[in-house]
């Protein structure tokens, strides 16, 4: 009697889930005919989860900075409007930049100073190069030093991530390495070198927009002179003009272009003072807000977490294969034919292409 009761139980359970309506009794009969595969695979990924993260993960440091771009430029801008309100168009050199630190940082120009610098490792050892941190260590080099320096460069920027604050141009910097004081020390010398980039550039432009001016207040010069003589030249002609509007009229054209020459004159010589001023002072280009700080714990060992979600998704695998072998038992031997016939075309297939063969 008991064994005809069990066998309608397992042939009714077959055919649980055949119907369209599946209940929730009908999965939690499932979850306990499979309890086994469902405890299994979590257990087994756990424990390779926990192998993985004790003796093979290696531990990854971050060093995080907040930064952002100093306003330095606000006064020649405002020199070079006043100059286009005479009508001269000087070249944007001056005026201030909307520098776009994330792409200067991730530079591959930034890289290559970076790889000429040194720093101090445990592993490696002092005073070594980061191009040699980065690639070789202390080993003898078996290739060229420009695939070294490829090679270098991408990890070099593969370490480094920044993201933005649209609200307040505030950027976070942070930079990864396998040695808490190296990521604090490759992070302080980026920043540095950030600054030293664009104090270079700034000067530069400097330099090109000084010698414009000069240029220009020379020319300008020449036209005020010529200007000038061509009123007094004017004047000794004509002495009487009183009773002429024509001549009037000539004079007043002469002297006005005497006068916007003056101001262009003028402007030119306080945009050269500016200039000279911009030239020599020493301003920070970058500001720190916070400094790059040691981490004192890794940032990708979270073995709580790690162990957790391999739980969770050998869970739901063992759910998947449970729901997977359910449906094969309940299928008849009409479909499990087609399944033959499809795995020897499958396999077949797959022979076929083997050019050993």
């Amino acid at each position: 009697m008991k064994k005809k009761s069990q066998h309608k139980i397992d042939s009714s359970a077959i055919h649980y889930f055949e119907g369209n309506n599946t209940s929730f009794t009908d999965i939690v009969i499932l979850i306990v005919k499979n309890i086994k595969i469902i405890i299994f695979i979590p257990t087994f990924l756990c424990l390779i989860t926990i192998f993985y993260v004790l003796f093979f993960q290696k531990p990854i440091y971050k060093s995080t900075s907040k930064i952002m771009s100093s306003t330095s430029s606000g006064n020649t801008s405002k020199a070079f409007g006043i100059a286009a309100q005479f009508g001269i168009n000087l070249p944007n050199l001056l005026s201030e930049p909307k520098w776009v630190y994330p792409e200067i940082i991730k530079s591959r120009t930034l890289a290559k100073i970076m790889l000429k610098r040194s720093f101090d490792s445990k592993k490696f050892g002092n005073n070594k190069s980061l191009l040699k941190i980065l690639t070789v260590g202390n080993d003898q080099p078996m290739m060229g030093m420009d695939t070294l320096e490829i090679i270098a460069i991408e990890n070099f920027l593969s370490m480094i991530s920044i993201s933005e604050d649209p609200k307040t141009s505030i950027l976070t910097l942070s930079i990864e390495a396998f040695e808490p004081r190296l990521a604090s020390d490759i992070n302080k010398a980026l920043i540095e070198e950030l600054d030293t980039h664009q104090r270079k550039y700034n000067k530069a432009k400097t330099s090109e927009a000084k010698q414009f001016i000069e240029e220009r207040i020379l020319d300008t010069e020449k036209e005020l002179m010529a200007a000038e003589e061509d009123l007094k030249d004017f004047m000794a002609r004509n002495r009487r003009i009183e009773n002429s509007p024509a001549l009037q009229l000539a004079q007043q054209r002469l002297g006005r272009e005497v006068t916007v020459l003056i101001g262009v004159f003028t402007t030119l010589k306080q945009q050269l003072e500016t200039t000279k001023i911009e030239e020599v002072k020493e301003s920070d280009y970058v500001i720190v807000l916070d400094l790059p700080e040691i981490p004192i714990k890794s940032s990708n060992q979270n073995k709580k977490s790690d162990v957790i979600l391999s739980g969770v998704i050998g869970i739901f695998l063992g759910v998947i294969i449970s729901f997977f072998m359910e449906h094969y038992r309940s299928i008849g031997d009409e479909d499990l034919k087609k399944i033959n016939i499809i795995r020897y075309s499958f396999f077949k297939s797959i022979s076929d292409l083997n050019p050993f063969k």
